[in-house]
């Protein structure tokens, strides 16, 4: 197995991030070696933030943000305290939205829908800095 941790930069607000190219440079680097068939691993390595196959860019990320907000709101009466008012939600979220996929790639390429894209999902406006692991596992 080959495996790289590469860095995120969120900024201060919620963020539904398209990790879709850089999931498949590492692909494309790793399958070249492998006859291109396998498996690609991607997991954030942190407690309040996670992965999610979605379409960006027509709504559906703002959209998903929006129904976290509603499903885990701000002003709910979290036990978890410590940063910013609200952060306890954070902490829940890998639960809704889980901190890893795993996706078949064929002939170097991976196996996602048209419209479907690899998202670091992160409503944690108090870390700015995520890092997510993308690991390969050859076929």
């Amino acid at each position: 197995m080959r495996s790289e941790l590469i860095d995120v930069e969120t900024g201060g607000t919620e963020v539904v991030f398209d990790l879709t190219s850089r999931c498949e440079q590492f692909v494309a680097a790793q399958a070249h070696q492998a006859h291109g068939d396998g498996l690609l691993h991607v997991f954030v390595p942190h407690a309040t933030a996670g992965i999610a196959i979605l379409e960006t860019g027509a709504g559906s990320d703002t959209d998903l943000l929006a129904v976290l907000e509603e499903l885990l709101p701000r002003d709910f009466g979290w036990r978890h305290r410590h940063g910013t008012p609200g952060h306890g939600r954070d902490h829940v979220l890998p639960a809704i939205i889980p901190p890893s996929v795993t996706l078949p790639v064929l002939d170097g390429r991976l196996m996602l829908g048209t419209w479907q894209s690899v998202c670091l999902v992160d409503t944690n406006v108090d870390n700015p800095h995520r890092q997510v692991r993308l690991s390969w596992l050859a076929g």
